[in-house]
């Protein structure tokens, strides 16, 4: 899995873009890294690009572990997050952790692309910056 961190400065919005296959393990290094970045950047919103992912390698303990864990991004009921999951591949399982922590974070959705997430946001332009990439095996 590769991932790549980016940021709005003005409209403080916190994108990572995922690729390749995700696994337990590659997700929970990317779960830290995301409470890393939205920590430093003090972001306002996040968007989890997974669209370019090839492989969802992920168990459903691992889901339902997840869910039992804080949010990866600080503040979940004031901070809106959206998992941009492609149609065919991860919207099932992100689906199935949208239930299952929705409870918890009221401001958690899943969309069909980055566009759609900047438009619940009310943002008609952002200007994204490279903070990090990585890769994770």
């Amino acid at each position: 899995m590769e991932y790549r961190f980016e940021f709005d400065p003005v409209n403080k919005i916190l994108l990572l873009r995922v690729e390749g296959r995700v696994t337990d393990e590659s997700f929970t290094e990317g779960y830290w890294a995301v409470r890393k970045y939205s920590t430093e950047t003090n972001a306002r919103a996040g968007i989890w690009d997974l669209t370019s992912v090839t492989e969802f390698a992920v168990s459903p303990e691992f889901i339902r572990g997840l869910a039992d864990r804080e949010p990866a991004m600080p503040d979940a009921t004031r901070r809106p997050r959206f998992f941009v999951a492609p149609a065919m591949l991860g919207l099932g399982i992100s689906r199935m952790f949208e239930i299952a922590v929705e409870h918890e974070n009221p401001l958690f959705k899943i969309v069909l692309s980055v566009d759609e997430a900047l438009a619940a946001l009310d943002v008609q332009s952002a200007h994204f910056e490279s903070l990090v990439t990585a890769r994770v095996s």
